[in-house]
């Protein structure tokens, strides 16, 4: 048997077929059926890699927008010669530069990182300005639109304009009653591209003209009048001139396909390549299958592997290995019992990964390279059972054992069956040990006790069964690795209606090493149940400690960021302390400057006033000097913000005004007072209302007036107040913003500006400055007791 055959046996060809069905091109098909397996391990890895990469942006993308295009490689080809491309050649190539376009595109639509298939998307030279040329002049296989060429258009408005003119001619001459008695009918047809009116036969020599036809009765004559003989003459020129202008245009393309021959050819080929990724992809997805790891070193291990050809509702995925630990496995159980499926899976996807095709298993599973797949499941062998002979059976075998070797796997089906049990289990055995001195990796199934005896006491080989459950008659199809398994004929027999003394009969004639060798399976039986709960439990154990180890590292994760929370937030409070001292120096100076000019006052007032206002501020300023670590609030984070908005930082529950959208680390800068820092988004909420709504209390006032805490006069304290008085306009505006955005925040209203009177320079500045003001409702000069004109008095929104 040829590897085609083997590959056949297998049922690699309905694996193939199914991915061909989902390709494109039709000649991206041929390459997806014929193409070779990988040779060795780095050539199967990349074409893994290919089709994993391909298989990840069909999830992230979706599928990409793709058009069937053929044979262009022929019309280069013939381009580059100096033949002239015919409209649908040229709209195929059209095609392909769209769909060059279109592939790369969507290989864009997403940000990722370097990916196995980068050559083959950059690799396709997309051309839009020529695409949309050719769509642009060629509206179908047989049309050239009017406006491909200037000349085109002038060329087919004189002839629709000469046509027209005809028509006009010979519809007159129809409807004249001296010369519509002459005609057949009363039409207008076309013969040899001329128009043409029917005249009775009899009536030749009544209308002068060329007869071009003559009706297969010979009773009517097509003829051209005189009269529109040069008009048609025309139409036959301005045609010819149509041609040749056509020509012209398709000649012009042709000679820019011609130029742009290899990157048009090396863009196909990729092209060609990604439609076969692609279908694999596709065909990847609908099986649910993943990227194995690939070894070299000549061993699978297939984990919850399923057969791609069974119902996935009803497949039971198996775990089979092969190759590192042991060379050989001798499968063994009652028939329809899976031993069959486990073959062909095996090889199946084995074969399928040498392919480049995504295989059916869970991650974590392994695939290698094999020279060759010898298969001996016979040519009528189905999934569910054997119709092959001994002599078919045998003929293979021998093909077998002439071509195996290392790097060959070998799957044989019932093994030495179809002839006396004892020859065929020697032969069984004989072949086996050939096929391992040869180096060859062997999956084996039977029934033959000698066969399960053999793989207990041979090292490198290993027994295996498929399980089945004798209560309901039906097969698990799960395959046990370590234990051989029964055919449990008695029991199968009994439990179909054999009479139980046939079945004692039975028992009798059983050897005594036959019984005893069914007791130790028995027993083996037992041992592997057991061995099985107790691996479940292990595992269960095994997750519960990876699950609380886990919870552990969370737990461990959320104190180290409350740990930072609160460090940053006494940062903070520093930085805003920081500031707040400066601000109550600034306003004590101005107070100490105030006593000072008060002439009233005695010294020993002015020393008590001045200690007074030290103390308070010192036991203001104190009495925030406290971080106090409170366990973090809940919140609802805000998802977006904008300048301008008012918002709470939550860790210190103060209130902000946002200053600069985030950047792109999600920092968002803001200004508390004249403190300006940058916290994450996520720690912004909206304010409380009830902060809103406390000065309401206070001041009591209906629940629709503002909340702006109102000051009289009689209650103005320094916080209400800023000295300007020897600084320069610009500086005195800098630093009535931002006292008037400290007053906003503090909802105080209203504030005093002190410029002085001098020569009014600096108060003309204030006052034009605060007309344009947001925040300021109306301000005015002082009164009597409030400065006069040297204080502004300003009420605020």
């Amino acid at each position: 048997m040829t590897q085609q055959k083997y590959y056949t046996a297998l049922e690699l060809d309905k694996i193939l077929s199914r991915a061909a069905a989902l390709v494109c091109c039709p000649q991206a098909r041929q390459m997806l059926l014929e193409q070779p397996a990988a040779d060795n391990a780095d050539e199967e890895r990349f074409a893994l890699s290919q089709t994993d990469a391909v298989t990840c942006l069909l999830l992230k993308n979706g599928s990409p927008r793709f058009a069937p295009v053929e044979g262009m490689e022929e019309v280069v080809q013939r381009a580059c010669k100096g033949g002239i491309l015919s409209m649908a050649e040229l709209l195929r190539a059209a095609t392909m530069l769209r769909n060059f376009r279109t592939l790369n595109e969507w290989y864009h639509l997403t940000e990722h990182d370097m990916l196995p298939v980068d050559d083959l998307f950059y690799g396709m030279t997309a051309q839009p300005a020529l695409e949309k040329q050719i769509t642009e002049a060629i509206l179908s296989e047989e049309e050239m639109a009017d406006t491909a060429s200037d000349e085109l258009y002038q060329l087919r408005r004189k002839i629709r304009q000469t046509e027209s003119n005809i028509r006009d001619r010979l519809d007159s001459m129809i409807k004249n009653p001296n010369s519509n008695k002459y005609l057949q009918d009363a039409v207008v047809s076309i013969r040899n591209g001329r128009f043409v009116v029917p005249v009775k036969a009899e009536f030749r020599g009544e209308v002068g003209g060329v007869i071009h036809d003559v009706s297969s009765s010979g009773a009517t004559l097509f003829v051209e009048p005189t009269a529109v003989v040069e008009a048609n003459a025309k139409i036959m020129q301005l045609r010819s001139q149509e041609a040749a202008e056509i020509e012209r245009i398709l000649e012009a393309f042709t000679s820019q396909i011609a130029q742009q021959e290899a990157p048009i050819r090396f863009g196909y080929s990729c092209m060609l390549q990604i439609d076969v990724l692609l279908a694999k992809a596709k065909l990847a997805l609908e099986m649910n299958a993943n990227l194995p790891d690939v070894t070299d070193a000549g061993w699978f291990s297939l984990k919850k592997a399923r057969h791609p050809l069974i119902d996935p509702a009803k497949v039971v995925p198996i775990d089979v290995e092969l190759g590192r630990e042991y060379d050989t496995m001798v499968i063994t159980g009652p028939n329809t019992g899976g031993k069959t499926v486990t073959l062909k899976t095996a090889g199946l996807l084995c074969a399928m990964a040498q392919h480049g095709l995504l295989v059916p298993v869970q991650a974590g599973s392994t695939v290698c390279v094999f020279r060759n797949y010898l298969v001996d499941i016979g040519d009528e062998q189905s999934i569910e059972q054997s119709l092959s002979t001994f002599s078919g059976h045998i003929r293979n075998i021998v093909g077998i054992l002439e071509t195996a070797g290392p790097g060959a796997l070998v799957l044989l089906d019932e093994l030495g069956a179809g002839t006396d049990p004892a020859e065929g289990a020697a032969l069984a055995v004989s072949i086996i040990e050939r096929l391992r001195r040869a180096g060859a990796r062997i999956m084996a199934t039977t029934h033959y006790a000698e066969m399960k005896v053999f793989a207990l006491e041979t090292p490198g080989v290993q027994n295996a069964s498929c399980e089945f459950d004798v209560e309901s008659l039906r097969p698990t199809y799960k395959l046990s690795v370590g234990v051989p398994g029964k055919s449990n004929a008695f029991l199968i027999s009994e439990k179909l209606g054999l009479p139980a003394e046939v079945i004692a009969a039975a028992n009798v004639h059983l050897s005594n090493d036959d019984k005893r060798l069914d007791s130790v399976l028995a027993k083996l039986e037992d041992l592997k149940i057991q061995l099985k709960a107790r691996q479940d439990e292990i595992e269960q154990l095994k997750y519960d400690a990876e699950h609380q180890l886990e919870s552990a590292r969370k737990q461990r994760d959320a104190l180290i960021k409350q740990g930072e929370t609160e460090l940053e937030a006494a940062r903070l409070k520093a930085r805003t302390m920081t500031q707040e001292v400066q601000q109550n120096a600034y306003a004590l100076m101005d107070e100490m400057r105030r006593l000072q000019k008060d002439e009233k006052a005695s010294a020993a007032q002015k020393a008590q006033r001045a200690r007074e206002i030290a103390r308070k501020d010192a036991e203001k300023l104190f009495g925030k000097t406290d971080v106090v670590h409170n366990v973090p609030r809940e919140f609802t984070p805000l998802k977006s913000v904008k300048i301008g908005q008012e918002v709470c930082i939550a860790e210190l529950d103060q209130l902000a005004v946002v200053s600069a959208l985030p950047d792109r680390h999600g920092m968002v800068e803001v200004r508390a007072g004249i403190l300006r820092t940058k916290v994450p988004l996520s720690g912004l909420c909206a304010p409380a209302k009830e902060k809103k709504e406390q000065p309401r209390k206070q001041t009591g006032r209906p629940a629709g007036r503002s909340a702006t805490v109102q000051r009289s006069a009689s209650s103005r304290d320094a916080r209400m107040e800023i000295n300007l008085l020897g600084m320069t306009v610009e500086e005195a505006l800098m630093e009535v913003d931002q006292f008037i955005d400290h007053a906003v925040l503090n909802n105080i209203t209203p504030i005093y500006l002190i410029h002085g009177k001098g020569t009014g320079a600096l108060r003309s500045a204030i006052h034009a400055h605060l007309r344009g003001h947001r925040n300021v409702a109306s301000f005015r000069l002082g009164r009597y007791g409030e400065g006069e004109a040297g204080v502004t008095v300003v009420e605020l929104k």
